[in-house]
Parts: structure tokens; sequence; C-alpha cells
């Protein structure tokens, strides 16, 4: 039987600086998500993995500067991806942060029985491990991955355009497209607990102990973003409920809501995409960097 991160507080590990580096959505029409993300954000697919099929899915990642938003699409039945859309519709799917030592954190969470490890994989320079969604409250998987420190790569946490392994092998190729968006930033999100649940404050209380994501008044403080949950209620769905990105020119972001609108998927300034509020701020550079 699995701990409750309060049954296991008085041992948890330390937070340590973690960054949000990648959301991942679910979708039953990836060409549509395709379009919709590329027109109206301005951006374009870094990437399509193919070993992603042997889950029974198809993707696409966009670039937000150095983070990443992915959709993942199932072509196959009985899958996880699968079962989340029947059940909830289109919308969040996973929560993929970034660490200095994934496997130092999975061990923590092993050896307390904090989290049950569903998924882990060795990319060469680092490891990434997912977790079950019972382990979180804000009704979405979680994935923590590192990458190690190397001469070619010595701060992966704290670079914008840091080597990341679910772009694929060709650094060279990726991170062009990074910079070439690098007017974009992912600023946050926000998560809402399931139906009934009012104590955001033990979900924040939750990530902290098990995952290790530090805290800032009332939402999670990543390297380059926040995290913030509400209370759940009846009749809607826990989960991901808005993204939040940077945009660092005001002609961009105007672009960006003009397109949106022209789209039909913009009401009163909230771009809705994916089964997903997006909302559009205008950033300053010097603060981007301050928080990286």
């Amino acid at each position: 039987m699995l701990k409750t991160a309060t049954e296991g507080s008085k041992t948890a590990a330390a937070t340590t600086p973690t960054r949000l580096r990648q959301i991942a959505l679910v979708t039953d029409d990836l060409e549509k998500a395709r379009r919709q993300l590329t027109y109206v954000i301005g951006t374009e697919i870094i990437y399509e993995d193919p070993e992603v099929a042997q889950w029974g899915l198809k993707n696409i990642l966009v670039p937000l500067g150095g983070d990443i938003i992915e959709v993942v699409s199932p072509f196959k039945s009985d899958t996880t991806a699968g079962r989340l859309l029947q059940k909830r519709g289109e919308g969040g799917y996973m929560i993929i942060m970034q660490t200095y030592d994934a496997a130092h954190r999975r061990d923590m969470i092993r050896s307390r029985n904090l989290a049950k490890v569903i998924w882990e994989y060795n990319h060469g320079d680092g490891l990434a491990v997912q977790y079950h969604p019972k382990a979180a409250k804000g009704g979405t998987m979680v994935e923590i991955d590192s990458h190690s420190v190397t001469a070619q790569n010595p701060t992966p946490l704290q670079t914008r355009f840091s080597p990341w392994h679910a772009c694929g092998t060709d650094y060279k190729r990726y991170s062009s497209f990074m910079k070439r968006y690098s007017h974009l930033s992912l600023q946050g999100c926000v998560l809402r607990v399931s139906p009934g649940d009012l104590a955001q404050e033990d979900a924040l209380r939750q990530w902290g102990e098990v995952f290790g994501v530090a805290r800032s008044g009332d939402a999670l403080a990543f390297t380059n973003a926040r995290l913030r949950f509400i209370a759940g209620e009846e009749g809607e769905n826990e989960g991901l409920v808005s993204v939040t990105v940077g945009v660092r020119d005001k002609g961009k972001l105007r672009d960006i809501l003009d397109r949106a609108r022209e789209e039909g998927v913009c009401r009163d300034g909230v771009v809705n995409i994916c089964g997903v509020k997006w909302l559009f701020v205008l950033t300053d550079p010097e603060e981007e960097t301050s928080r990286l």
C-alpha cells in the first residue's frame, strides 16, 4: 500500500531545483492539434517520435523556446491515453519535469513507498522515470527526467536551450528550432484536483514532498515556471486547466491573438486548443533569464 505524502512527510527528501520542461496533451485529432498549435502560436513541429508507437501512440512536439508542448494521440485501442480520452475528452496528459538526479529521486520515492514507478528509460546521458497517476494530486501523470553533466552540457538544468532527450538525438537541429522561437517561454500551468477535493494545500505539499518541487506562496516554484492548483468541482474533470505562455514582443503577442480569433478558438483573450485554455502574456527577457 502506498503511503500518502503526509504519512511520509517526516522522512521526505528536501526539495531540489526542478524545471517544468514539457507538458503533454492528449487528443483524438492529431492533425487538428498540429494545425492549430503551429498556426496560432506561430511555431512549428520540432520532432515526431517514432518510439511512442510501441504504446499505440503518435505524437508531435512544439517548442516554446527551450521548453516543449507535446501532443499524443492513440491509434490503437486499449491504451492509457485512449482510456483517458474516453473518460475526460482531450486535454492534459502528463507533466514532465527536469531535475539534477532523477535516479536519486526515484530511489527515495521507492524506499518510502510514496509512488509506483510505471516506466523508466536510460537514454544514455540521463534517465526518464514515469510515476502512476495516483501518486499525484491534479489528475495527471508525472515524469521526472535528468541529463548528466558533461563537457558539452555543463549546466543541463540552468541552460535554456540545453539538450532534451524527447526531441531526438540531433541536438544541433532541434536546438536551432528552440532558438528560432526564443521569444516564447513556458510560464506556468494550472491543475484542478479531483471533484470534492478543496485542499489545494495538500497538493502543494505532496508535490514538494514526493517529487521535490519547491514552493513559493500558493504555487510550485519551478526554475522557469509556476504551477498552481484549484479546488475540485462537481461536474468538472480533474487535470490540466490552463497553460500560460510568455511572449517577448507586443507585435508577436497581438499576432497570436489575431490568428486565434481567425481560427475561431479565442474568446475574451483566452485561447482554447486541445481541451486546454491558453493564456498568452507579455514577458520581460531579463525576467526569463533570471529564472533559469
